[in-house]
């Protein structure tokens, strides 16, 4: 497993991620995921609201892609690895919370996302790059 920098963790704390699966007839779906945050220094969590293509392409297929970027200072970060679904238990019930304080409709699932590799989106020599 690949570990998240300090730099990354407030990244994805403060920016748009956006969500990268595999359709059934193989081409790409990507969709921002408001909720992406930080779980462990290896892994990422989101809520799945809605249980519409992003939920559809991890049941059927777990290879992810998230990338968030800062514009302002020109960085940014692609982290790939697997997803897992979970419909039930502690973390599913901690977003549920989450949501419902906020006023929103009880989540279908979380997706905890295991990274096992991190590139830079960074302009220049880098861009696209593995790093970890």
């Amino acid at each position: 497993m690949a570990t998240l920098t300090q730099e990354m963790k407030e990244m994805i704390a403060t920016q748009q991620c956006f969500i990268g699966t595999v359709n059934a007839d193989g081409s790409p779906n990507v969709a921002p995921k408001r909720s992406t945050r930080v779980l462990s220094d290896d892994s990422l969590i989101f809520t799945e609201g809605t249980a519409g293509a992003t939920y559809s392409n991890i049941k059927r297929d777990s290879r992810v892609s998230v990338s968030v970027v800062n514009r302002e200072i020109l960085d940014g970060y692609r982290f790939v690895g697997t997803a897992e679904l979970q419909e039930e238990g502690p973390l599913h019930e901690q977003a549920a919370a989450m949501a419902e304080k906020l006023g929103m409709p009880r989540p279908r699932a979380v997706a905890v996302i295991h990274i096992s590799e991190i590139h830079s989106l960074k302009p220049g020599p880098m861009a696209g790059k593995k790093i970890i």
